[in-house]
């Protein structure tokens, strides 16, 4: 995974700087970023707080571990059934 240049506090701290008129140009050129990347997270993390975000985080990682659970557990059901299928065919092909 890549790693993260700003924390989610910095991010934050950013837009705040932005909601008391500073402007977009000052605050990029100030952080080195991207006009671009800073109307991203302002469409991601905007009227977020820190406490927020990191709850925010904390559910995509759990939504995350939830999926993959999921999947391996339906790829479970999915050969279960296809050996129970076989086995079926199998004997109802010695019985007759």
């Amino acid at each position: 995974m890549k790693k993260r240049r700003f924390t989610e506090f910095q991010i934050i701290t950013m837009l705040k700087e932005y909601e008391s008129s500073k402007k977009v140009s000052d605050i990029a050129r100030e952080h080195r970023i991207s006009t671009a990347t800073f109307f991203y997270w302002k469409s991601k993390y905007g009227g977020l707080e820190v406490n927020e975000l990191k709850r925010l985080r904390e559910l995509e990682e759990e939504n995350s571990r939830l999926k993959k659970t999921y999947a391996d557990v339906n790829f479970t059901n999915l050969i279960l059934k296809d050996v129970i299928t076989k086995r079926l065919v199998h004997c109802k092909q010695r019985n007759s």
